[in-house]
């Protein structure tokens, strides 16, 4: 099973000297990405989760509605949030959707599982941190699905051949012939595989001017969103199933 997965945030560069980005332009641009994406999955008719990150997520509610529409999974990204914060922004996301949120995301803060259970979430997708270098450190961890304090754990998913993690950046730059291997290695030892990709990946560098590092916008923007339909062509070509989250733990 291939499950993809989308963690949708602003971009958090700063404006390049002289220029100036708003908070209202930042959110335009993630609004922006994350239909991009949308777009790709229907072509291919493929249902994700959106991991909606929690300050931006009431910023968003023609976005947040247009995913759901389209039969995917809204959940949550958690970046420091406070448990209220979380509790409010769910419950009224459960309300507009009339959907429960089951799932959360977290990196580099992350909450207890015995509050996140209590505030009705059902499985939690913890994520490492990823910069130029972390994605090709050799990595050895449990890739099946745990239950703790009545959640189920998520790990992310890696390549038994390579040991390199599916995160947004290994995606962006890795070609993808040795992509698909990756995948068609793990599927072969693993129930799942789990990618995640990130909406400030699809952004247009060249027309907004962020102050990100060389690495950062190699095959962003129109690359990304072509590699993705690639992916995607080459996974239903194979007739390979894919998932949102919550139906294949639940």
């Amino acid at each position: 099973m291939v499950l993809f997965t989308f963690n949708i945030v602003d971009v958090e560069a700063e404006a390049k000297k002289g220029a100036s980005i708003t908070v209202e332009e930042r959110l335009a641009v993630t609004e922006n990405n994350s239909r991009a994406i949308l777009r790709i999955l229907d072509i291919h008719d493929v249902k994700a989760s959106f991991f909606i990150e929690v300050s931006i997520a009431e910023k968003l509610p023609h976005l947040i509605k247009a995913i759901s529409s389209k039969g995917h999974e809204i959940a949550f990204y958690h970046t420091d949030s406070s448990l209220q914060k979380i509790e409010e922004t769910k419950k009224w996301i459960e309300d507009v959707l009339e959907k429960q949120i089951k799932g959360i995301r977290q990196k580099d803060h992350k909450l207890p599982h015995e509050e996140l259970k209590m505030l009705g979430f059902g499985y939690v997708s913890n994520i490492d941190h990823a910069d130029i270098l972390f994605p090709f450190k050799r990595l050895k961890r449990d890739t099946e699905i745990v239950e703790e304090n009545g959640l189920s754990i998520v790990p992310e998913s890696i390549s038994p051949y390579s040991q390199l993690p599916y995160n947004d950046f290994v995606f962006q730059v890795v070609p993808m012939k040795y992509y698909k291997n990756m995948v068609f290695e793990t599927l072969k030892k693993d129930d799942f595989v789990l990618i995640y990709l990130s909406s400030w990946q699809f952004t247009d560098f060249s027309k907004y001017r962020f102050d990100v590092p060389f690495y950062r916008k190699w095959n962003s923007g129109k690359k990304i969103e072509d590699k993705l339909d690639k992916l995607l062509c080459w996974i239903n070509d194979n007739e390979m199933a894919t998932a949102r989250m919550k139906d294949y733990i639940f």
